[in-house]
């Protein structure tokens, strides 16, 4: 098996961004499952670009992309993706959709194939909060989950995909009081065990459980 991981690079007025730090320091495989990593670029008309290229040249059999949500207090993998873009801020090329339709001949939204409810207890067990969302929000993280699922749609109809959310890092919310952070390690170690759920639910349904207490 092998698993296409991705987390992207800082934007805003950060100068890091805990997805590809944390991406970068995972081994080289999990669960007996090959893990490749890949940088992408925080811009909307970009990053599908560079992941469709990774797809193309790796044929990973899964796709988890990973990204930054700063004011959660936990991981997140996300439910759905919808298809639509609205810019709160401008991309790292300047560029702010609003009410931006990602896809015309895409779905409304498409789900994930990945067992969200149990990578979130397997993050839990290995002692870091998790909690599934069902926002993935309208940023670049909701625009690169929603691209990936469009490819499986239209190109890759064996991929399975999905999106996962991490916390602010500590040294981010320095200036940022009352924001929650979560170390790098913690980081590693929830996205590892998340994997290692994914592999171990390949082929499976997923638990039948609350695990989202996240809109």
């Amino acid at each position: 098996m092998k698993i296409l991981v991705t987390g992207f690079d800082p934007f805003g007025t950060d100068k890091i961004n805990p997805a590809i730090e944390a991406v970068k320091q995972l081994p080289a495989q999990i669960a007996g499952a090959d893990i490749v990593k890949l940088e992408i670029p925080t811009v909307f008309d970009r990053c599908a670009t560079v992941v469709l290229n990774a797809i193309e040249r790796e044929h990973p059999d899964y796709v988890l992309n990973v990204g930054q949500a700063g004011g959660r207090a936990a991981i997140t993998p996300e439910r759905v993706a919808i298809n639509f873009d609205d810019g709160r801020i401008a991309d790292n090329d300047g560029f702010q959709p609003i009410n931006r339709t990602i896809q015309s001949d895409g779905a409304t939204a498409y789900f994930t194939q990945l067992p969200i409810k149990a990578m979130a207890r397997a993050i839990r067990k290995v002692g870091v909060p998790s909690t599934v969302s069902t926002t993935a929000g309208t940023y670049v993280c909701n625009h690169i989950m929603y691209q990936v699922q469009y490819m499986r749609d239209k190109h890759f109809s064996a991929l399975k995909a999905g999106f996962m959310h991490i916390p602010f890092l500590p040294e981010q919310v320095v200036s940022r009081p009352n924001v929650p952070s979560l170390s790098l390690a913690d980081d590693v170690r929830g996205i590892t065990a998340a994997i290692e759920a994914m592999v171990a639910y390949d082929g499976k349904p997923d638990i039948e459980s609350v695990e989202g207490t996240i809109a």
